[in-house]
């Protein structure tokens, strides 16, 4: 198993120095994004809006067209998060790069994509710095502001913008792995604090049931 070091040159870490008001309203966002969110309590907070996966256009992070018809007829998982998270988007593309190493030979059928929630830092450039720290198959995704917004509400994903002291700001955002089937419908979810055991059995499943019903 691959463990991978982040260090200066790799994901960006971001200060949290907020006001008081500023902070409260971020523990309650964070609440709402992954409190609420827990799939066993609020299935609704996790789930695809519509049968099939939904259409999107968006950018790569070489710069490509990329849309759902790309990986057509696949597996993918699917997450939303951004280059400046301190903590969750990291972990979450470590986890998966690991269960990637994991998979072996059967992880060249599973697509994986990282939809940024921060298209305004994150553009194509930006992701592609940024994951070469990561396994080298997770495709990162950019596009408008209104493309993004499109995207997270198709997958049902709570993400919103609390500004930071010095003008800066962060991105509190739901932090599920969607993994589809090849059929493009939601087989399941997966989360960064899912068991490396418990992630890899939910993917072998996703895999095994492609064609299924």
């Amino acid at each position: 198993m691959v463990r991978m070091q982040i260090g200066r040159s790799g994901p960006k870490r971001c200060s949290l120095v907020v006001s008081t008001g500023r902070a409260i309203h971020l523990v309650l966002a964070t609440f709402l994004a992954v409190g609420l969110c827990a799939a066993q309590a609020n299935p609704s907070c996790a789930q695809v809006t519509t049968d099939a996966a939904p259409l999107f256009e968006l950018k790569d992070h070489a710069g490509r067209h990329f849309t759902p018809g790309m990986i057509a007829g696949r597996p993918y998982a699917l997450f939303f998060g951004f280059t400046h998270c301190p903590d969750v988007c990291p972990t979450t593309l470590l986890a998966v790069s690991n269960l990637l190493q994991r998979l072996g030979a059967d992880a060249d059928r599973l697509s994986v994509v990282f939809v940024t929630v921060d298209p305004e830092r994150d553009s194509a450039e930006v992701l592609r710095e940024y994951l070469a720290a990561f396994d080298p198959r997770i495709v990162g995704l950019t596009g408008s502001e209104a493309q993004t917004a499109a995207v997270a509400r198709s997958w049902n994903a709570f993400h919103e913008k609390i500004p930071e002291a010095g003008g800066t700001y962060t991105v509190v955002h739901s932090a599920y792995i969607y993994l589809m089937d090849d059929r493009g419908r939601l087989a399941a979810t997966m989360s960064f604090q899912d068991g490396e055991d418990e992630q890899l059995a939910k993917v072998r499943a996703l895999l095994g049931r492609t064609g299924g019903n």
